[in-house]
């Protein structure tokens, strides 16, 4: 299961290593909406939302699904500048269609659900499959899918005010003292890039992350087969603090590979019983059911979509989230009509920091 760039021709100039405050503004965003992702963040979350303003702290809530399983592709930049406003005058100049459609992506791990060749603004069908997915994440997200379908202008204005907002309640604070711990991974990172090559760059980012035998191709550990390439647009490294421990590819069609990836270290496992272990590693042993965890470590999802994305029944997926809930994996809550399947964070977490490390790329 791999993401493969094809960078064949292309000139080691067009490989760029640069920090974007945009993207690491969607990192923290993201670190607010699943913190069970992010312990080693847990107090600087709830820090941060005991410190906002009632109204903010709802605006972020409805517009979640932006940043929260995957991020939108222009909440990434593949041209990083040198401040949050200069990055959102530049999605400012993306047209609705681009727009809406990133907005209302949704994602089964890191395959991106899309709509070829039409839009969910013009296009029936797609903008069913849009709210349909949207009634399935919750209200407040399925509210803002049919606002931003109904006046895309009004709602990217919101967006940008949100993100604007975020900005004075606590991502200045926070990206100064990242963004030196950035400019120093940077250093190292373009240093190899001129001394030593593509290949020693790129094993300096991820061990999820290699340059394929004959030169060709990036190769990158992801959840679903994907290929794009980056002949023409390059490709563009961005390194993260509070990304860790996710690994984040922008690959779809129309948009330049963007690969966004932690910088930190990660901490040292806990210790687990023998029994316990074998219980969770026996469950895990199929491969279907660890396709199911690695999607559902993107947020809850219903046996129905776990069952589309990986063209299964839904008998044979209900039969998979069984063995992985008697192990203590999965829980299970009715929302409505959904049941939605959920990750046991702490539980995974106590097989190692290697396996949670996968599991959430």
């Amino acid at each position: 299961m791999t993401l493969r760039i094809d960078i064949s021709g292309l000139p080691s100039e067009r490989l760029r290593f640069a920090a974007s405050p945009l993207a690491e503004l969607t990192a923290m965003l993201h670190v607010l909406a699943e913190p069970g992702h992010h312990p080693q963040f847990a107090d600087w979350a709830g820090e941060v939302w005991a410190g906002l303003r009632p109204e903010l702290a709802e605006r972020l809530r409805e517009a979640e699904f932006l940043w929260r399983s995957s991020q939108a592709d222009f909440l990434i930049p593949a041209r990083p500048r040198p401040t949050l406003a200069e990055e959102l005058d530049a999605v400012d100049l993306i047209d609705d269609e681009t727009y809406v459609t990133a907005a209302l992506v949704t994602t089964c791990g890191s395959s991106r659900v899309r709509f070829p060749g039409v839009s969910p603004l013009t296009d029936p069908t797609a903008r069913e499959r849009a709210l349909d997915v949207a009634q399935a994440r919750g209200a407040l997200q399925e509210a803002f899918a049919e606002r931003l379908l109904a006046d895309p202008a009004a709602v990217r204005a919101r967006v940008r005010h949100t993100l604007e907002e975020c900005a004075e309640a606590f991502f200045d604070g926070a990206w100064a003292g990242v963004a030196v711990q950035l400019a120093a991974d940077l250093r190292l990172k373009n240093e190899l890039l001129r001394r030593q090559g593509v290949e020693a760059a790129l094993a300096s980012v991820s061990g999820a992350i290699t340059l394929a035998a004959d030169g060709d191709c990036i190769i990158v550990d992801k959840v679903q087969d994907k290929a794009t390439t980056a002949r023409e647009a390059g490709v563009t490294f961005i390194p993260s603090v509070f990304g860790r421990p996710h690994l984040v590819a922008v690959h779809a069609p129309g948009w330049h590979p963007v690969v966004q990836y932690p910088v930190a270290a990660p901490g040292p496992a806990e210790p687990v019983s023998l029994e316990t272990v074998t219980l969770r590693l026996e469950a895990l042993a199929h491969p279907v059911r660890l396709r199911l965890l690695r999607t559902l470590a993107r947020g809850p999802h219903t046996t129905s979509e776990l069952a589309h994305f990986w063209d299964l029944s839904r008998p044979e997926v209900s039969r998979h989230l069984a063995v992985l809930r008697r192990a203590g994996l999965l829980t299970a809550r009715r929302q409505g009509r959904y049941v939605r399947h959920t990750l046991s964070l702490p539980d995974l977490t106590a097989l190692g920091t290697d396996l949670l490390a996968a599991v959430l790329r």
